[in-house]
């Protein structure tokens, strides 16, 4: 654990670097939203996926995305994230995917994991990918009710299984989205976990976005919150590979406590995201505004939307937000996350002043 001087130094040091990307953005990060369709219908879901009819980009079109961006940016020290939706519904995915292989794109994926059979499993490693991310969120019958899928739970741990068995992968991932619902579940589903060969458990708070506004009643409490922070913090103590997501400035007692890196959120700066219509924006969960789109891939090149646009996004959000005037660690948060920020009050949806600091 690191003091708190020492966390400040370094604290200050990523402001000073972040103000430079403000103006030299450097692409990390490039999601593909394959697809809205779902085969879960999860009541947290940020694009509300599901029974979703919406024009998809063709094999084509993904084909001369991704050799633009090769040719403009390059492979080196950039990772495609697969998603959806679930990807694997799109059934041109192994197409998309191999594509991405061939050209010598880094890639990995979010799933829900119910369709990983083991001939899934073998042919995502045949098209290279590298990690991916399934979500359980919480024991079988708290998981079922959460994503409104009856047998998810049983489907999702066989595709994590089917995973394991083929193996050869850089990290295999389960992630919990932690509810009041299910905070209690926790220590079990930890036990549960720690008796698989996976590499990582991520453990995020329910965001007020999407579904998950309709169901006040699924988000955290103060207590709720520190109560997580403390079981991830003690989990890594005991050198366990518990982490908590990108999300929120934790403060000083908890940044760099519960996960490796420290909060910066890298929309518009490290990260660009294509939704399944070829709109360009930066991360696929700020809300879906007509202003955060920068340009549609079908008549945009790309590069030149990255290098001209997201002037939306290469600001301090904590300039124009009533609530950040006065705070001594508004230097460090930067006004928070864009995907949980209220763009209609210009404030914070979360926000852990006089919650953790």
């Amino acid at each position: 654990m690191l003091n708190v001087e020492t966390k400040l130094n370094n604290l200050n040091t990523l402001a000073e670097y972040r103000r430079g990307l403000l103006v030299r953005p450097e692409l990390r990060n490039l999601f593909l939203e394959l697809t809205l369709r779902c085969n879960e219908r999860c009541i947290h879901c940020g694009s509300s996926c599901g029974d979703v009819s919406s024009e998809e980009l063709s094999v084509p079109e993904y084909d001369k995305l991704l050799r633009e961006v090769k040719e403009d940016f390059g492979t080196g020290h950039k990772m495609l994230c697969i998603t959806g939706g679930e990807p694997l519904l799109r059934k041109e995915f192994f197409e998309i995917t191999d594509i991405a292989h061939r050209l010598g794109f880094s890639w990995g994926m979010t799933s829900n994991g119910t369709l990983i059979t083991p001939e899934v499993a073998r042919e995502l490693r045949r098209v290279g990918m590298r990690t991916i991310s399934v979500s359980i969120d919480g024991l079988e019958d708290t998981h079922d009710a959460f994503r409104r899928t009856p047998g998810g739970y049983r489907k999702a741990m066989q595709g994590i299984e089917n995973l394991l068995s083929v193996g050869g992968w850089s990290a295999v991932q389960v992630t919990t989205v932690v509810t009041h619902q299910n905070i209690d579940q926790l220590d079990e589903l930890f036990t549960i976990f720690d008796k698989m060969d996976i590499d990582s458990w991520r453990v995020i708070n329910i965001e007020p976005i999407g579904r998950a506004k309709q169901h006040p009643e699924l988000l955290l409490t103060p207590d709720d919150y520190r109560r997580m922070f403390s079981f991830i913090r003690q989990k890594r103590i005991e050198g366990q590979p518990v982490c908590y997501g990108c999300s929120h400035y934790l403060g000083t007692e908890y940044e760099h406590e519960v996960r490796d890196w420290y909060f910066l959120c890298t929309a518009g700066l490290y990260t660009a995201s294509i939704m399944a219509n070829g709109d360009i924006t930066a991360c696929l969960d700020i809300e879906r505004r007509p202003e955060f789109i920068q340009g549609n891939i079908r008549r945009d090149r790309f590069s030149e939307v990255w290098n001209n646009r997201f002037k939306e996004f290469r600001i301090d959000l904590s300039d124009s937000t009533e609530m950040c005037k006065g705070c001594p660690e508004a230097g460090f948060c930067h006004g928070g996350a864009f995907h949980s920020y209220n763009f209609d009050e210009h404030r914070p949806e979360v926000c852990f002043r006089d919650v953790l600091f």
